[in-house]
């Protein structure tokens, strides 16, 4: 393989898996936008709906039905799990206590949801059957046309509703001035628990595309998928839509270019595992250079 082909190949790559990315960081946004809150378990969404699609794939095999229809369960179950860790978790500590209390919170609940899924259903790795793989693409995986094709178009849907529908503009004015909000007739807690359920629904989503690519269920792999979709998501500017579609694409191609070319360059002193500090030292960079992200505006705001 020559040096522009393997760089195209890289690329390729990159998008691939920073279109999962930006399909974790679309969730992170939509949660700090509207109650500014780093929903840290947002990462083990993933792995609910991972495990989701383990079990109902077969089902939809044997049913003689396309095993990707399995992706409507597994946003049902995600979503149903993002409001009870909302309500049950989030909104009690909201109403009573801070902003540092409910980091805690969400660090405890996706410690809680990994621990649960190990005791559920162990801790080795579950093979996932195949739900779909489609023809190459002008010589690139059909799969990975399909990831970054439903990245982009998930990021124009998701803006969209925001911009022009009720629930969307009333997300938007609890975002702005939560009392306002409610002096304007906005039912506050139902319109959380709406962005709750669309940002889990969301990782049900990513979870399809992750596990049509590796075909492997774990209780642990939403937590690096979780930090590095953060990542992306301060990148871009959280709390802005097209932000964690472009955080999301830059971490990618970052951490595939450097698996391809910083191991060789080094002679094996340094692995491509060494990728992953290179993407956490991006969100250093970003926070000492310009800690509203690439699209985020400075409002002197302290998180």
């Amino acid at each position: 393989m020559d040096g522009l082909t393997l760089f195209i190949q890289q690329i390729i790559n990159g998008l691939r898996v920073g279109s999962v990315y930006a399909l974790i960081a679309l969730g992170y946004t939509m949660v700090y936008g509207i109650i500014r809150l780093i929903n840290f378990a947002h990462g083990d969404f993933i792995m609910v709906g991972a495990y989701a699609l383990f079990f109902t794939v077969p089902v939809m095999i044997a049913a003689g039905m396309p095993p990707w229809l399995s992706v409507f369960a597994a946003i049902l179950v995600c979503a149903t799990t993002g409001v009870l860790v909302e309500k049950l978790a989030y909104s009690p500590v909201r109403a009573k206590g801070n902003k540092m209390t409910a980091l805690i919170t969400a660090i405890a609940m996706a410690l809680f949801l990994e621990n649960l899924a190990q005791t559920l259903f162990g801790a080795n790795p579950k093979q996932v059957k195949t739900i779909f793989d489609l023809p190459q693409v002008f010589g690139v995986s059909g799969n990975t046309v399909l990831t970054i094709i439903l990245g982009v178009v998930v990021m124009i849907a998701l803006s969209l509703y925001v911009k022009y529908t009720k629930t969307g503009q009333a997300m938007r004015a609890v975002s702005e001035d939560k009392d306002a909000s409610l002096l304007m007739g906005i039912n506050v807690n139902r319109t959380i628990t709406i962005t709750f359920a669309i940002g889990s629904g969301l990782a049900a989503i990513a979870s399809l595309m992750y596990v049509a690519q590796y075909n492997q269920v774990t209780n642990m792999m939403g937590s690096m998928l979780g930090l590095k979709a953060f990542v992306a998501a301060v990148l871009g500017g959280i709390g802005i839509i097209p932000g964690a579609m472009l955080g999301g694409l830059v971490i990618g191609i970052v951490e595939s270019l450097s698996k391809a070319y910083i191991a060789p360059l080094t002679g094996g002193l340094i692995t491509s595992a060494f990728s992953d500090a290179i993407v956490f030292s991006i969100l250093i960079v970003v926070l000492l250079v310009k800690p509203a992200g690439i699209l985020g505006k400075n409002t002197g705001e302290k998180v």
